[in-house]
């Protein structure tokens, strides 16, 4: 059995285009870092998500410490920052730790 916490993969510079980027279904990725105590409270919601939206949504994580590139790229400025990708482009962006409900409710509104 899978748990929740391994359905939340980790990608770097190297492979964000292969894991998220050119994956069918809608790709939520949280921009997190190891000294950021908010990052460290999104994750279990992150995981649960991961959980329930399995098979319509990946969840994924990337160090934006240990991978500059690809958080330059797409302009995170503060952590945690979530960027919901659809077809390869990102879609919507929440900044910052928030209620499972709420989150799920941005990206229902997001992938209407």
């Amino acid at each position: 059995m899978i748990t929740e916490t391994e359905l939340v993969r980790s990608v770097t510079d190297e492979n964000f285009a292969d894991q998220v980027l050119a994956r069918p279904e809608p790709v939520l990725v949280d921009f997190w870092a190891q000294w950021c105590p908010p990052c460290h409270m999104i994750a279990p919601v992150l995981a649960k998500i991961a959980a329930e939206r399995a098979g319509t949504l990946t969840v994924r994580t990337i160090d934006n410490d240990a991978n500059p590139v690809t958080g330059a790229r797409f302009r995170v400025m503060s952590l945690p920052t979530l960027i919901l990708f659809v077809a390869g482009e990102p879609v919507a962006t929440f900044v910052g730790a928030q209620p499972k409900a709420r989150l799920l409710a941005r990206i229902d509104d997001a992938l209407r």
